[in-house]
């Protein structure tokens, strides 16, 4: 549990981070791609504290980002709309090596902000289970 706890607090230090840049900088292109490269590394940290989380609290052995969403469903770590924007989260990670493309640089930094908004309440719902055991 020690480990899942570190993990946890691992993500939402990342999430600070992002949140940092989202809130304290006039956009520019540097912004943007710090901003996205943030958004890369938040993404990872809670996509491990998640799959952690599934192993350890609820006896789910998943592996890739999208089964670890669709599994976070499944226990009620997220809604369906939730889970929704997070495949679409799981998506624009991906296409994050293509930031050289300006439009999809644009696009993944104008959704930012609402996946930053997700991944704080998916810590939380983490954060109140482990609360209850």
């Amino acid at each position: 549990m020690e480990r899942l706890r570190q993990r946890l607090e691992t993500a939402q230090q990342a999430l600070r981070k992002l949140s940092e840049i989202l809130s304290g900088q006039a956009a520019s292109d540097v912004v943007r791609d710090a901003a996205i490269q943030r958004f890369e590394y938040t993404f990872e940290a809670m996509r491990k504290a998640a799959q952690l989380f599934l192993r350890v609290v609820e006896g789910f052995e998943v592996g890739s980002p999208k089964a670890v969403i669709r599994t976070s469903l499944q226990v009620g770590l997220l809604d369906a709309d939730q889970t929704r924007l997070a495949l679409q989260m799981a998506d624009d990670r991906n296409l994050t090596i293509h930031t050289y493309n300006e439009t999809v640089a644009e696009e993944i930094f104008a959704h930012i902000p609402a996946y930053s908004r997700l991944i704080a309440d998916w810590l939380q719902s983490m954060r109140d289970r482990i609360n209850l055991i």
